[in-house]
């Protein structure tokens, strides 16, 4: 099965679809979330990806009120939230600049009223990210969009999985695996559950979201087949914020599109054959003809 995302045909037999996420990686700044978009567009990746909340609504009761420390002084967790969220004006602009870099944007609606939202604002698809995977109001009204869905399932069970797909039209969903954790360690990777959740969801493309740190296991994702990969992007990992840490810089997303271009023409296609350049090294090295 195959799902179309703006100009892009994901699944098995088609180019990996490269999400460079943004997230919430700009701080609030119109500007770097455009220089951003000039990096993932520079990479060669497919789409940019952000986070839309309702702060209200979004932030879990008992976080609303916990300090943090920001670049703007002390506030509130739930005034920070305010504070790195855009408004309608700000997505147009930034997501106007995606489109004329090429790329598909989306986002990842936290809440009800974001799919709303980003629905006015004609988003190609719609990111269900990880914590959102039980929230099964979340899931209906993105059901009722009839747009792509691509889903991570990162701290999740499998039971919470196959409930969060009986939500959704299956025949538009890709899921992706992931784990939770910034930034994750190999041992937490698992990336064999690439190929298990394409076992048991028959049909469905599977991808893989990372927040580890390098390329390594991104790569070897590719290679064991993961029909999209997503990874979050920073201008540089020391900037403020909680998950510069687990993203790619610049550079690294450039090697990572360009190591999963090369490594779809390796896979092949698994039938065996003599390759014209073996036949000089053929009647060179062979003694014994068939």
């Amino acid at each position: 099965m195959t799902v179309s995302i703006g100009s892009h045909v994901i699944g098995g037999g088609h180019p990996v679809y490269v999400i460079a996420e943004i997230g919430l990686n700009h701080n609030g700044d119109v500007e770097i979330a455009k220089r951003l978009i000039d990096v993932a567009a520079n990479a060669g990746a497919n789409a940019v990806k952000f986070q839309k909340r309702t702060p209200e609504i979004a932030t879990p009761e008992h976080m609303r009120d916990t300090p943090r420390e920001t670049p703007w002084g002390t506030m509130t967790y739930l005034e920070y939230r305010y504070r790195v969220e855009f408004d309608r004006e700000q997505y147009i602009e930034v997501g106007d600049y995606a489109t004329e870099r090429g790329l598909d944007w989306f986002a990842s609606p936290w809440d009800v009223p974001s799919v709303d939202f980003l629905e006015d604002l004609n988003v190609v698809a719609h990111k269900v990210a990880s914590a959102s995977l039980t929230d099964i109001e979340l899931l209906n009204a993105l059901r009722a969009t009839g747009k792509p869905i691509i889903l991570s399932t990162g701290m999740s069970t499998i039971e919470q999985i196959d409930t969060a797909l009986g939500a959704l039209d299956t025949n538009n969903v890709i899921l992706m695996h992931a784990t939770s954790t910034y930034p994750m360690e190999p041992n937490e990777a698992n990336i064999k559950m690439i190929s298990t959740l394409r076992d048991r969801y028959h049909g469905i493309p599977v991808g893989y979201s990372g927040h580890e740190r390098g390329l390594q296991i991104s790569l070897a994702a590719a290679a064991l087949g993961a029909v999209a990969i997503e990874r979050h992007i920073t201008l540089d990992r020391t900037m403020w914020g909680s998950d510069h840490a687990a993203s790619l810089e610049p550079a690294g997303l450039e090697h990572l599109v360009r190591d999963v271009r090369v490594i779809e023409e390796a896979l092949g296609d698994g039938v065996k054959r003599v390759y014209e350049g073996e036949l000089a090294p053929m009647a060179k090295l062979r003694r014994v003809p068939a």
